[in-house]
């Protein structure tokens, strides 16, 4: 028998959280990625220029391996990709010789507007049907959870 149960063994508020999660977000850039596949791009290659498309200054290598969830040296292998593809350009950090800050090239700006905006399509097409409150609720409990964790 379960331990996780209500009376009535229905499961608990919650229960099913994380894995609605994963799942959401496993089906959400796999259609992205689907999408973006016209453009030559990975979902490793996506991922890394919409992040930087959202941090104009640069963002140090380290960071954006921590943003995007892997680890640095597969970071490494798909940065050298965007540098020889004239996408990212490396730059050393002030201060620090052995931190390299990466950033968009004007070529890749371009390609990340593309990117935005098919992002903004699917996002558009998967929330259909679903009213604001709904979504600022959902985005209410997803910061909640974010913010928990590093304490935890």
């Amino acid at each position: 028998m379960p331990i996780n149960r209500s009376p009535g063994n229905r499961p608990l508020p919650g229960e099913h959280l994380g894995a609605e999660l994963a799942e959401t977000g496993r089906v959400w850039r796999g259609l992205l990625d689907q999408r973006l596949q016209s453009l030559g791009l990975s979902q490793a290659r996506w991922l890394i220029l919409l992040h930087l498309s959202k941090r104009p200054q640069g963002l140090k290598q380290v960071e954006l391996a921590t943003r995007i969830g892997i680890r640095p040296a597969s970071l490494s292998r798909q940065v050298e990709r965007l540098v020889q593809q004239g996408w990212v350009q490396r730059n050393c950090t002030q201060g620090d010789r052995r931190s390299n800050t990466l950033c968009l090239t004007k070529q890749a700006r371009n390609l990340s507007q593309q990117i935005m905006q098919t992002a903004a399509r699917v996002r558009e097409e998967l929330l259909t049907g679903l009213v604001a409150e709904d979504i600022e609720c959902c985005e209410r409990v997803l910061a909640h959870i974010r913010r928990r964790a590093p304490s935890l």
